[in-house]
């Protein structure tokens, strides 16, 4: 086994798995110190060397690609005649360990999903072999959609057996099952047939060869969500039934408009508590007014109290009471709170 690569830059520690296109390592980037994942194309896969080059060129520009849902590709290579690519490692599991899921837990995975794809369609990628194996989830609950351009490079070689797809055929759309290209509106469909497998616990179609899986998808016929899973909702159903359709043409336009299905934008958003302001905050213009309006009714019954006890003198008889008139009005806080202060010099006797 190799051990190292790239002149020692990255150091192989263990195999996480292998298929029939790579095996998958744990490494170690040794120059900026994190743990990568390191994808190597197996032998008879590497002998061919313009299937080689289109690795390494799709893998690179899949690299350019930035998304918190998307599995970044750092680095691409070749070591002894095996091309390779050095990838985000995520913690975690695919969904092809998943299983059924909760209603809630798939929306939010299909959410993600769609985040992704959305921004991988923007700029031109077409992923073309989404499937459980291809969607990752962090130990923390993030989708990452791994594996981008690879699927690509694998259609141009002539190793793959004749009439069978790169991927789960479960998941293929129907358009590229029957030979043409896959659009981000082929990319939809197989994400919707994860969401349907999350679901109910099955893919949309049961069936034992390809030919048989063409026919059935010709015939356009599968199985309502809630037919197998009465719980899921109508508007979650719809969502992924929209995805499956079998003319692309009748799919969502885009990853997003699947997203909004999903998850519409008014859905209610987890509560967060406001931080804790740490000034004082003035009061607005209108509980201005009102604090010195009771300042000045206050002051007024002062005053009266005031003239009503000076003239409790036995000396004779008792003056009249003086009349006592309000501050002047004003049609600003600040110039009411003058106003009140220069009438209370006046009527305090200093």
């Amino acid at each position: 086994m190799i051990e190292t690569l790239s002149a020692g830059r990255y150091r192989i520690e263990r195999e996480l798995g292998h298929g029939g296109m790579a095996t998958v390592y744990l490494a170690h980037d040794e120059e900026l110190g994190r743990p990568v994942a390191v994808k190597m194309l197996p032998e008879h896969l590497a002998v061919d060397d313009a299937f080689r080059a289109r690795f390494v060129r799709e893998a690179r520009l899949a690299g350019r690609l930035s998304h918190p849902n998307i599995v970044r590709v750092y680095d691409a290579g070749d070591a002894e005649g095996r091309p390779f690519i050095v990838m985000e490692y995520v913690p975690g599991a695919s969904l092809a360990e998943a299983g059924r899921l909760p209603v809630a837990g798939v929306v939010d995975l299909g959410v993600q999903a769609c985040a992704g794809l959305q921004h991988a369609h923007d700029a031109g990628l077409v992923h073309r072999d989404v499937k459980p194996a291809n969607l990752l989830v962090r130990d923390d609950g993030v989708l990452k959609i791994a594996d981008f351009g690879i699927a690509r490079a694998a259609e141009s070689t002539r190793h793959t057996q004749a009439g069978t797809l790169l991927g789960t055929a479960a998941y293929v759309a129907p358009e590229q099952i029957a030979g043409a290209d896959a659009t981000p509106a082929s990319d939809l469909y197989s994400l919707g047939a994860v969401l349907y497998e999350l679901l109910t616990g099955q893919p949309p179609y049961s069936f034992s060869s390809l030919a048989e899986l063409s026919a059935i998808q010709a015939d356009g016929t599968i199985e309502p969500v809630s037919d197998v899973e009465p719980g899921v909702p109508h508007e979650v159903e719809a969502a992924v039934m929209h995805a499956l359709a079998r003319d692309p043409r009748f799919r969502p336009a885009s990853a997003a408009e699947l997203a909004q299905e999903l998850g519409p934008a008014g859905a209610e958003q987890p509560t967060r508590p406001l931080p804790r302001s740490r000034t004082v905050n003035r009061p607005g213009r209108r509980g201005a007014i009102w604090l010195v309006a009771a300042i000045v009714a206050a002051a007024v019954a002062v005053a009266l109290g005031l003239a009503k006890l000076g003239g409790g003198n036995d000396a004779g008889p008792p003056a009249a009471p003086q009349r006592v008139t309000p501050p002047a009005p004003a049609s600003t806080a600040e110039q009411q709170a003058r106003n009140l202060a220069r009438w209370l010099r006046v009527h305090s006797g200093d």
